[in-house]
């Protein structure tokens, strides 16, 4: 909803906000429901373009900014039924893509059948080839900055940077169409749309890489732990990288025999043994 977003302070949301409740309630007793607002809107707005495509330039500025109060509606609509749901929500952000290109579309028609179209402001000649080129910038532009914060919030990123979301695209809009300066406001809506969502691409762009950023450094943390722990239970390494092992003793795997001829003969032997290596010793 445009009206929740850019240039309104709180206080004036929460006013108008509940102004337009209290409007609605009647309403709401009728069994109007928040999409059946949606689709009036979407009607209000092709309303709005034929008005603009017959050259009704200021009362077309009127209806635009009609068009943008009544996108309130379906949201309070919402609030009064206690009726707001995951579709409803979609329904509406839709219709709102489609809204704004067909009043965009609609001044596409008004300059198209006006060559001859000069703005004693506009300093360029050819007026009617700029509109059309800025008039087709503005609906892509509109279209990413839109696309743009969805496809952000489809990942789990929240987007809502930028110069012009839609509120300011629809009061530069009304006022251009008002003042009858429509092409000095479909320039700035050409440029600026743009130059929003590339906004909004820098700002997912850091706030991925900073979430990349935390990732790698908790997975260093559990690394070091992890290597830390286990460490403890590393043998212990002498001189170079050699395991000392504890010394083993052989142990006899026969037992002698228990006659005395064994026993004598094992003696005689032993004696021998013990006489030979003092004899090497001296």
């Amino acid at each position: 909803m445009w009206y929740n977003k850019g240039m309104f302070s709180r206080r004036i949301q929460q006013q108008a906000r509940h102004l337009v409740t209290l409007l609605l309630k009647p309403l709401a007793q009728l069994g109007i429901t928040p999409n059946m607002l949606t689709g009036i809107g979407l009607l209000l707005s092709i309303l709005t373009a034929i008005v603009i495509a017959q050259g009704f330039l200021f009362a077309g500025g009127l209806l635009v900014l009609f068009a943008g109060i009544f996108d309130m509606f379906d949201g309070a609509m919402a609030r009064v039924r206690n009726a707001a749901t995951t579709f409803g929500a979609f329904f509406d952000s839709t219709l709102d893509r489609y809204s704004e290109s067909i009043i965009l579309l609609g001044l596409l028609f008004y300059a198209l059948q006006r060559p001859g179209l000069q703005d004693p402001l506009w300093p360029a000649p050819n007026e009617q080839s700029w509109m059309i080129v800025f008039i087709c910038v503005a609906i892509v532009g509109s279209m990413m900055v839109s696309y743009a914060k969805a496809r952000a919030e489809g990942l789990g990123i929240e987007c809502r940077t930028g110069l012009l979301a839609r509120p300011e695209r629809v009061i530069i809009l009304a006022i251009g169409l008002l003042t009858n300066t429509g092409i000095w406001a479909l320039a700035l809506l050409a440029v600026f749309s743009n130059v929003t969502a590339v906004e909004r691409i820098v700002s997912v762009w850091r706030s991925t890489h900073r979430h990349g950023a935390l990732q790698d450094h908790a997975l260093r943390i559990a690394t070091n732990q992890h290597d830390t722990s286990t460490g403890n239970h590393l043998p212990t390494m002498v001189g170079t990288n050699v395991v000392r092992e504890p010394d083993v003793r052989p142990v006899p795997t026969s037992v002698p025999p228990l006659s005395g001829d064994g026993h004598q003969e094992s003696s005689q032997q032993h004696r021998q043994t013990t006489a030979r290596s003092n004899r090497e010793h001296n």
